[in-house]
């Protein structure tokens, strides 16, 4: 029976890809000595796990969409899916380090990004669940497959500053808002009808008008 142990130990924006990436560099170690490891069809889940820091007065009034009230955050603030990731682990005999890609989304109608977009500042805490194969070789040159162990496990924490200059790299300053075809198509009229240069604009003359509407 093979062994393996996993640790995530960084991560860096992905510089040349067309869409968001990150990419974590993960540890795989052999923890059996007599096994040679042939091949690894790695899957892992990734979960952000809000529970694991504080926040801040702002952050909590941010993050009401989210979790809900503060007040109820020790029922409601439960971890959650941020990605799914693959990757080839090539053959190799004690430990090897690798690069797992994993794709980020600044639309915030996804729950991981409306939890960075709730951040101020600090890191992100992320559980990562590893599942696969193993093809490994014994010392007989037997050939063996083996499945990964739901157990097998790695926390990372994300720094928040990595997310928010990969995001600002490919969307600028804005965000994404997803809108239904009727919802939009009567921002447009309203954008026409008053001359604007954008939704944009449009969204912005609306919310000065409601905050004057509220305030009389």
């Amino acid at each position: 029976m093979v062994d393996l142990t996993f640790e995530v130990s960084g991560v860096e924006a992905e510089p040349f890809s067309v869409s968001p990436l990150l990419n974590f560099s993960l540890r795989i170690a052999n923890a059996t000595p007599r096994a040679r490891i042939r091949n690894v069809t790695l899957g892992c889940q990734i979960r952000i796990e809000p529970m694991r820091r504080s926040y801040r007065v702002e952050e909590k009034e941010r993050l009401v969409e989210l979790f809900g009230a503060p007040e109820h955050w020790g029922q409601s603030l439960r971890s959650f899916v941020f990605a799914h990731a693959s990757v080839a682990v090539p053959a190799f005999d004690e430990e090897t380090i690798l690069r797992l890609p994993v794709a980020c989304t600044r639309d915030v109608a996804i729950a991981s990004a409306k939890y960075f977009g709730g951040l101020i500042d600090g890191a992100a805490p992320l559980l990562f669940l590893f599942s696969g194969s193993v093809f490994y070789t014994e010392e007989n040159g037997a050939l063996r497959v083996e499945q990964i162990p739901w157990s097998k496990e790695a926390s990372f924490a994300l720094p928040l500053a990595i997310v928010e200059r990969l995001m600002t790299r490919h969307y600028g300053e804005g965000d994404w808002i997803r809108l239904g075809a009727e919802t939009l198509e009567r921002l447009r009229r309203f954008q026409r009808r008053a001359a604007l240069l954008g939704e944009a604009e449009a969204v912005a003359r609306l919310l000065d008008e409601a905050e004057m509407e509220a305030t009389r």
